[in-house]
C-alpha cells in the first residue's frame, strides 16, 4: 500500500533543518520499503506491507526525529486513495479559483462535527476555506504568508495538528504516489 508521510515544519524559513537523505533513512529503519523524499519540505512516499506497519511510522518517525534532532515534529499519514479525495474533491478548484491561491491542511484527526460548525468561512475574506474530513481547503487570494488562516488557527479552533501543503505540491504528490 503507498502512503505519503507530511511533516510538519520540516525545512521552513531555515528552521528544523533535516536532511531528506536522513529522513529517507529513518522511514527504511521503521519498516517502509521504497521511501522517497519530494522536494525538502518533509513530503516523504513510501509502501507498506500492511495497515499495521503504516499506522505505527507517524510516532516511529516523530520520535526518532526527537531524538536525533531534538525537534517536535507532526507526522499525517495518506494512503494514495485518500490524496486521489482530496484532489478531486477540492470545492474551490471545482468553482473556478485559480490554482496557484489553492491550499490543504491536513489534520491529524477528524475534527468534531461541533467544531467545525463553530468557524466562520466568511470571516476573512478574501481569505476562505472548506473543512472536508480530515482536510482543510484553503483559497488565499492574498498568499499564505498574509493570511490568518494558518496551523495555528485550525489547530486550536478544531483541536487538532495540522500540516500544509500548496495545490502544486498536493497534486504532484497524488501524481507521484499514483504513476
Amino acid at each position: 500500500m503507498t502512503h505519503v508521510a507530511l511533516l510538519r515544519g520540516i525545512n521552513v524559513g531555515g528552521k528544523n533543518k533535516l536532511p531528506m537523505p536522513d529522513l529517507v533513512e529513518m522511514f527504511a529503519a521503521a519498516g517502509c520499503r521504497d521511501a522517497q523524499a519530494y522536494i525538502q519540505s518533509g513530503n516523504i512516499m513510501f509502501c507498506s506491507s500492511s495497515a499495521a506497519v503504516a499506522a505505527r511510522v507517524p510516532d516511529l518517525i516523530s520520535a526518532e526525529i526527537a531524538r536525533r534532532f531534538s525537534y517536535q515534529i507532526s507526522v499525517q499519514l495518506r494512503t494514495v486513495e485518500q490524496m486521489g479525495g482530496v484532489v478531486r474533491n477540492n470545492p474551490f478548484l471545482r468553482a473556478g479559483a485559480p490554482e496557484s491561491e489553492l491550499h490543504v491542511l491536513f489534520l491529524a484527526d477528524l475534527p468534531a462535527p461541533r467544531r467545525v460548525k463553530e468557524l466562520d468561512p466568511a470571516r476573512w475574506l478574501p481569505d476562505t476555506f472548506s473543512v472536508r474530513g480530515q482536510e482543510v481547503y484553503l483559497r488565499l487570494p492574498n498568499g499564505v504568508g498574509r493570511t490568518k488562516l494558518n496551523n495555528a488557527y485550525f489547530d486550536s479552533k478544531l483541536e487538532t495538528t495540522s500540516t500544509g501543503r500548496n495545490w502544486r505540491t498536493v497534486t504532484k504528490l497524488f501524481e507521484l504516489m499514483a504513476g
